[in-house]
């Protein structure tokens, strides 16, 4: 990478935090970006002057209160508004993955969310599978499965890492079994030798094939409560189609609540059903 080229990148990288301060807050200075990117305040000066030729009607400078805030005819180019990538930030916060000096986010509002209990993954373990999966090598691992009372060596041949929603597993070619599996990562106990594998992970079928999972509001929920679920899922017409790789399915279904009859809970506990669960069943 040339210097040039990463100039324009951390430029355009700081563009787009204008627009995102913009949009998200109302408002952008040159401290902001200063404290952000640790540049001098020539620069963000200067970064603020290049905004303005761009997209001069996208925001007007308030004297008063000494920062730009974002005019009526705001219209991005460089940031493309995003709920899930604001949220997301809240929520890497909240997990301690990034502080709120870390985040674009200027004032981050009042959060709190539902507790994830830290899973014991080692970090000696994830690099020696990690390092399995890049060089396509067999791993030995010291693995504790619920269908023993004591752990056991076997040997896997990991290809990706896999996150159900609240855990991470190694997806592995088993050689005890001759299957592809899940392995829950904190259950690796210990590692040990490696070797060269010819399970390559173009084998593993469920990998690389994809089912739809198309979902509907429970038709027992009134007129309102339907709309509600069909906005919760972003539905169209009244239904929505969730892709999900084969090998995921069964953690798939039990996130959305759909791993049991529809009919054994209420339908403002169960509030989605699956429309395709017999092509689902059957194709699996």
């Amino acid at each position: 990478m040339d210097g040039e080229s990463g100039l324009r990148r951390g430029v355009e990288s700081r563009l787009e935090f204008i627009e995102f301060r913009l949009f998200w807050e109302g408002h952008v200075n040159r401290s902001d970006i200063v404290e952000t990117f640790g540049v001098s305040i020539n620069q963000a000066s200067a970064d603020l002057n290049r905004y303005l030729k761009l997209a001069e009607t996208n925001m007007v400078y308030d004297k008063s209160a000494r920062t730009y805030v974002r005019s009526s005819s705001f219209k991005p180019i460089f940031h493309k508004p995003d709920a899930e990538r604001y949220l997301t930030q809240i929520r890497s916060i909240s997990d301690g993955i990034i502080t709120p000096d870390d985040a674009w986010i200027g004032s981050v509002p009042g959060f709190a969310c539902a507790p994830t209990p830290a899973r014991g993954v080692s970090a000696p373990i994830l690099r020696a599978v990690v390092t399995a999966i890049k060089r396509k090598e067999a791993l030995e691992v010291l693995y504790q499965s619920m269908s023993s009372p004591d752990p056991s060596w076997r040997w896997i041949a990991p290809h990706a890492l896999v996150f159900d929603g609240f855990r991470w597993h190694a997806r592995a070619y088993c050689v005890r079994s001759g299957e592809f599996k899940d392995f829950v990562m904190s259950r690796i106990v210990e590692t040990r030798a490696s070797k060269a594998s010819h399970a390559a992970a173009s084998r593993d079928v469920d990998w690389h094939c994809d089912v739809d999972l198309i979902i509907a509001p429970h038709p027992d929920l009134s007129a309102g409560q339907r709309k509600a679920i069909e906005l919760d899922y972003a539905m169209d017409r009244g239904r929505a189609t969730i892709p999900v790789k084969r090998a995921l399915l069964y953690y798939a279904l039990k996130r959305l609540g759909l791993d049991t009859d529809p009919g054994a809970r209420k339908p403002q506990d169960q509030q989605i059903v699956l429309l395709n669960r017999e092509a689902i069943h059957a194709d699996h």
